[in-house]
């Protein structure tokens, strides 16, 4: 779900919407005021943020906006937190946190996992077989394994579900052997073709939720999202400092 989407629907919707919010409690009127200018706007929760006199609406996939409490107003942006002398970026972790809900809900079954001998964190990346820098990505997925990354993979086709990205994809996780068909697309070679039962669509629709718009896109163990390439040393290193951190 893009934001700009959702305020560019708000900016043609306030003066009818928000009227309408004024007598009703701040979680219905924050909901009435949104649902009103975008009916499948997925709200998740609503609950104070800790800055006083604002709300904290969460989307589904982690997204945040903020309100006031009686739904007129709204923000979307970062919201910072000075403490102990540092800014600390509260928005980025409470959207972070949301992803990787969203992401580790995700059964291994339904990724193509390079998991390799040892793994000590794992990365998961939203991959379309016929981008250049995905293809560059997966050709550093064995120096990735021995440095301790395990590399998931989810689709996203970036010309949408009528390109033939999407169809190679689709013949990637319909393959018996899912890993091998994987390198075939990322080398470039045919993939033969093949239909199933697949979540292809399903992953593709997620990475909207939470905010991919290209590829390679890769979310850390902890929900924090990289977009596009890095090389595999300093990509392990910042997985596994990240990984650390959490604990």
């Amino acid at each position: 779900m893009r934001l700009t989407r959702i305020f560019a629907a708000v900016a043609l919707g306030l003066v009818s919407s928000f009227s309408l919010a004024a007598d009703s409690d701040a979680d219905q009127a924050i909901r009435k005021s949104l649902h009103a200018v975008q009916p499948d706007l997925p709200i998740e929760a609503i609950a104070e943020s800790p800055m006083p006199g604002i709300y904290q609406v969460q989307l589904q996939g982690g997204r945040q906006l903020y309100a006031s409490a009686d739904g007129q107003f709204l923000m979307q942006g970062y919201l910072f937190q000075v403490k102990d002398g540092r800014a600390i970026n509260l928005t980025e972790r409470e959207e972070s946190r949301g992803v990787a809900k969203a992401i580790n809900a995700i059964p291994a079954k339904d990724m193509v996992v390079f998991a390799g001998k040892q793994p000590k964190t794992h990365i998961t990346v939203f991959t379309d077989t016929d981008c250049g820098y995905c293809q560059k990505l997966h050709s550093e997925v064995a120096e990735l394994n021995r440095l301790g990354i395990e590399v998931r993979y989810l689709a996203f086709p970036r010309q949408g579900l009528n390109s033939p990205a999407y169809k190679e994809l689709v013949s990637v996780w319909c393959a018996k052997d899912r890993q091998a068909a994987m390198s075939l697309a990322k080398s470039r070679q045919q993939v033969p073709a093949a239909e199933c039962d697949n979540p292809v669509a399903k992953q593709y629709a997620l990475g909207q939720m939470i905010g991919v718009s290209g590829t390679p896109a890769i979310v850390l163990a902890n929900g924090k999202i990289i977009p596009g390439y890095q090389p595999a040393a300093q990509l392990a290193k910042i997985a596994l400092e990240s990984a650390q951190k959490s604990k």
